[in-house]
């Protein structure tokens, strides 16, 4: 900005990929950092406790108006707003629209991202970039830290549940951050989703990946497994089909038995947010009412088998490697929501590596600001 101008910088997807959006080994390292932000208090987040996912629009069941769309089983807006300080200084928001019959329907992504980042003293635009890339890759890199962390060193192979974008980018991540990676089984309802995913993702990675037929398959036997279905359908998982020493992602929502969760170590994101889901379900008006994300984590906290504090979160053990693995046998849970620091950490990496690239379209908002 000079004088009274003010500019800011458009970046589409292309400048993305360009400015770097797509390198997950930089991507896991950024989320890194921003977890250790979090830990010395350096973020805000949204809501009362200052650790809220985001602001959703809840569509009503049965249309009120002529022109009110009816919700289907997952369509709905969100914003994402958030600060994080440290080398990021910065606030943002991820603003998105999504429809699960865009695919289908529009032939169009599931959901439409944008992140803009905003100057955290003046409020002023930085930029507006396409989201959807910086969605995707910081929700595998999350998974990437995790593993980065809480794996067994020895730990070689992977089975992945659900062949979409997310488990694409979990894959990426797990495969920078596990040495030893050799081998993943890839199930899928949908058996050409999961061929085709392990065709593209063996080229991609140089690994062997494969289809197998059934969940219990490609739980079985794997060290590490990682999870990201729709939210139409939550799998449910039998504990019986886990080795000890597992470590198991989850970056959707899931139903797993009791004593899956009595029997290991869960690490969460940001537990607090997952607090607030809990709270927000049992004070939601019965039309709006619904399940509460990862419910059957809940229902072991508020039968008293658990307690909130039994909870550790994934901040604290980024700045303290004695909080993570305690052992070669132990079974770990990372239980992951999705944090609007993820986004800015990343969004404001690229947009700085687009500048230094001179990539985007600056975009005037004015000459001269009108004063009333």
């Amino acid at each position: 900005m000079k004088g009274n101008k003010l500019d800011f910088l458009f970046l589409s997807q292309e400048d993305m990929i360009k400015a770097g959006v797509l390198d997950m080994q930089k991507c896991v390292d950024v989320m890194d950092e921003a977890f250790k932000l979090m830990r010395a208090g350096d973020y805000l987040m949204g809501g009362p406790s200052q650790n809220h996912h985001g602001m959703k629009l809840w569509f009503p069941k049965v249309a009120k108006g002529l022109h009110m769309p009816v919700t289907g089983p997952d369509r709905r807006f969100m914003a994402m707003v958030s600060y994080l300080g440290g080398e990021y200084n910065v606030c943002g928001t991820k603003w998105y629209g999504s429809n699960i019959e865009n695919p289908a329907k529009h032939g169009l992504p599931r959901s439409v991202l944008l992140v803009i980042l905003n100057d955290a003293e003046t409020g002023t635009p930085l930029a507006v970039m396409d989201g959807n890339l910086i969605s995707a890759m910081r929700t595998g890199a999350v998974i990437g830290l995790g593993a980065r962390y809480l794996t067994r060193k020895d730990a070689t192979v992977a089975g992945i549940i659900a062949a979409g974008v997310i488990s694409k980018t979990c894959l990426m991540a797990l495969a920078v951050e596990m040495e030893n990676l050799k081998e993943v089984k890839v199930f899928d309802i949908d058996r050409s989703r999961a061929e085709t995913f392990s065709k593209e993702m063996s080229s991609k990675l140089g690994l062997k990946v494969y289809p197998v037929g059934s969940m219990e398959e490609a739980i079985k036997g794997s060290d590490v497994i990682s999870t990201a279905t729709s939210r139409v359908k939550r799998p449910y998982f039998n504990s019986e089909w886990f080795e000890d020493g597992v470590f198991f992602c989850l970056c959707a929502d899931a139903d797993l038995e009791d004593d899956l969760w009595l029997s290991s170590k869960v690490v969460a994101d940001n537990w607090q947010m997952h607090i607030d889901w809990r709270e927000e379900m049992v004070k939601a008006p019965e039309e709006l009412k619904g399940k509460i994300i990862y419910s059957s984590l809940h229902d072991q906290i508020l039968t008293g088998k658990m307690k909130d504090s039994d909870i550790v979160e994934m901040r604290l053990v980024v700045s303290d490697s004695t909080l993570g693995r305690d052992s070669e046998d132990q079974k770990i849970i990372l239980v992951t929501g999705g944090l609007g620091i993820e986004d800015i950490s990343w969004g404001f990496t690229i947009y700085q590596q687009a500048l230094k690239k001179g990539l985007g379209q600056k975009l005037r908002l004015w000459d001269e600001p009108f004063w009333f």
